[in-house]
């Protein structure tokens, strides 16, 4: 088995000015203790869902951590929308996860005032990115905060999974496997339909055995790639 060291840094704070129409805004969010709770809720099942996915083949260890600081940089991912980059979290990136020590590192963040319903303009409620010098060489994930319902509807750990397999992807790409086209992103490209108790795991399931049909050829990360 395949063991993917991981850590979750949890930034409960956001403060940060940003550039959004045509001005500066002060975006200040905490989230409450029951978003931080839905959010680890979810996290715990992650794990199982890659073991089961991957049919025993890969495992997640897991640490958490909670800076005890805000978060007060974002990093401008297109023309107006912005997400806590590897650059915004710099310091706790190398105090709490110093190259070679993780193979996967997530954040959570507090995009939304959700009471308020004001927020950081984002492009999706999670963005990935595969591992490089950038991110301590490890792959890279973002996800936000959300109301209690969003977490449940989908199977347990799933957010967390499918941003966790664009980077996963990309670092089995990089080793000569070829990826179906939009790679975690391809369900419904590829003719899967989203179950309302499952979500995509279907085909995160294909994806992850290289079982994903495109042009008559099986495409993605072969079972026995997870233990070479």
């Amino acid at each position: 088995m395949k063991i993917w060291k991981t850590l979750l840094l949890v930034y409960r704070e956001l403060d940060v000015r940003l550039p959004v129409d045509s001005r500066k805004r002060r975006f200040h969010h905490v989230a409450s203790e029951q978003e931080v709770a839905d959010a680890l809720d979810s996290f715990a099942g992650f794990p199982q869902l890659v073991s089961e996915l991957t049919r025993g083949k890969a495992g997640i260890e897991y640490e958490i951590v909670r800076p005890d600081h805000a978060l007060t940089s974002l990093t401008r991912e297109s023309s107006s929308r912005f997400w806590p980059s590897p650059y915004d979290i710099r310091s706790d990136l190398d105090e709490f996860a110093p190259l070679g020590k993780y193979d996967s590192i997530f954040v959570f963040w507090p995009q939304r005032d959700l009471k308020n319903e004001t927020g950081v303009p984002c492009d999706a409620w999670g963005l990935a990115i595969g591992a490089s010098k950038w991110t301590n060489g490890a792959t890279y994930a973002a996800i936000a905060n959300a109301p209690s319902f969003a977490w449940t509807n989908e199977a347990p750990g799933e957010v967390w999974l499918h941003e966790w397999l664009h980077g996963v992807c990309a670092h089995f790409a990089q080793r000569g496997h070829v990826m179906p086209e939009r790679d975690a992103d391809g369900g419904e490209l590829h003719g899967y339909v989203r179950s309302p108790t499952a979500g995509w795991t279907d085909y995160y399931r294909d994806l992850m055995s290289g079982n994903v049909l495109e042009g008559g050829k099986r495409f993605g990360i072969p079972v026995n790639a997870w233990v070479a």
